[in-house]
């Protein structure tokens, strides 16, 4: 069993007198994840699954009377895919308030309704934490960092969804199961989407831009929609874990790009089945995009199950100097380039100017490994 970075820091928080909410995207192990780390309550847990009408009927409106019956004398209480349910936000503020002694963990695979509907009823009532496909560390300590190393194309390839990483040989079936059967299932059935297929080809665009600057005119013209509807999609593909965006910073110079924005995926094999493209990268055009984007989202989850808080960015002049990563921690802003290659590495002098104090590191195949786990390079 493939253990999750985050399962201590879960435990940790059991009977705090907060309900535990555990978000993210369909197939990634919530459920399996929830298993672990209430095995040593066995009987003790209480299973209620959003996905079943009768428990959808059950918890939208209740009363806290109803809900103790419900529970009965069961420690742990677990409400899975809680997005589905109407009211939810107002049926945990019950639990939490009037049932002691009990944890409550809800899980979900969507943040277009479970955050916005829970988030004043359970404020200062809730732990968050995000679920996200396997990471490299987490891989790693199954094995071993020299093990996923040697596996690193096969992951630029395929990604790291579980069931890609526990059906070797069957990548390609599993991914397009998951690109074809998962990936809009939320936002299909959440968000009233009229254009299904104006979201496909959006997704599609997106992906085969990967790495570059994002114009949403020009998106506009490839699929033939309006600036607006495309915010929109967008903004739904990020909060269904899809794709997630990357700002540009632009404070202290006069030929900054001030308004762009990058935009990339969680997984990498998840955009690769959306172009249909599992080729070897010797094969391939748009390796450093790939590695681009495997670094960056690696780097996203490793800080946010260290719980590091910082601002992230891309930076780029109209001149074309560019930095493919930013992080600003405590008014410091620092640099990476990720580079493939062993091509030239060398920092734009204008931003470190532009921005003293700053610096830039260039991350490769040799020290992505740390980048990526304890944080350092």
């Amino acid at each position: 069993m493939i253990e999750r970075v985050i399962s201590k820091n879960i435990q940790e928080k059991f009977f705090k007198g907060k309900a535990i909410l555990i978000i993210g995207p369909h197939q990634t192990g919530k459920t399996t994840l929830l298993k672990q780390i209430t095995v040593e309550y066995e009987n003790d847990v209480l299973w209620l699954n959003g996905d079943e009408s009768d428990v959808r009927e059950m918890l939208a409106k209740p009363t806290s009377t109803r809900l103790k019956g419900i529970i009965g004398n069961k420690r742990i209480v677990v409400i899975d895919e809680a997005q589905r349910i109407e009211n939810i936000g107002l049926t945990l503020k019950l639990m939490v308030d009037n049932i002691l002694d009990i944890q409550i963990i809800v899980t979900g695979s969507s943040a277009i309704d479970l955050t916005d509907s829970i988030k004043e009823p359970l404020t200062g009532r809730k732990y968050e934490y995000h679920l996200y496909p396997f990471s490299f560390e987490e891989m790693a300590g199954h094995t071993s960092s020299m093990e996923e190393n040697r596996l690193l194309e096969q992951r630029m390839i395929y990604g790291y969804y579980p069931e890609v990483v526990n059906k070797p040989g069957e990548e390609k079936e599993v991914l397009r199961l998951i690109s074809e059967g998962y990936l809009y299932k939320d936002i299909f059935m959440m968000a009233q989407i009229k254009k299904p297929v104006i979201l496909e080809k959006l997704v599609l665009a997106l992906a085969l831009q990967l790495g570059s600057e994002v114009s949403y005119n020009e998106l506009g013209q490839i699929i033939g929609s309006d600036k607006e509807t495309l915010e929109r999609y967008i903004d739904l593909l990020e909060k269904t874990f899809v794709v997630f965006r990357l700002p540009s910073l632009a404070r202290n110079m006069r030929n900054e790009i001030k308004k762009g924005r990058k935009i990339y995926f969680y997984d990498n094999g998840i955009r690769n089945a959306i172009i249909k493209n599992f080729n070897p990268l010797a094969l391939r055009q748009d390796t450093g995009a790939l590695w681009e984007n495997f670094i960056i989202s690696e780097r996203k989850k490793r800080n946010d199950y260290s719980g590091v808080w910082c601002n992230r960015y891309f930076w780029r002049t109209i001149t074309q100097q560019e930095i493919d990563y930013i992080e600003e921690m405590d008014g410091k802003f620092t640099g990476y380039e990720f580079k493939w290659g062993r091509g030239k590495q060398k920092a734009p002098q204008s931003f470190l100017d532009g921005y003293p104090g700053s610096e830039v590191k260039f991350i490769t195949r040799e020290n992505y490994i740390e980048f990526v786990t304890t944080g350092e390079v």
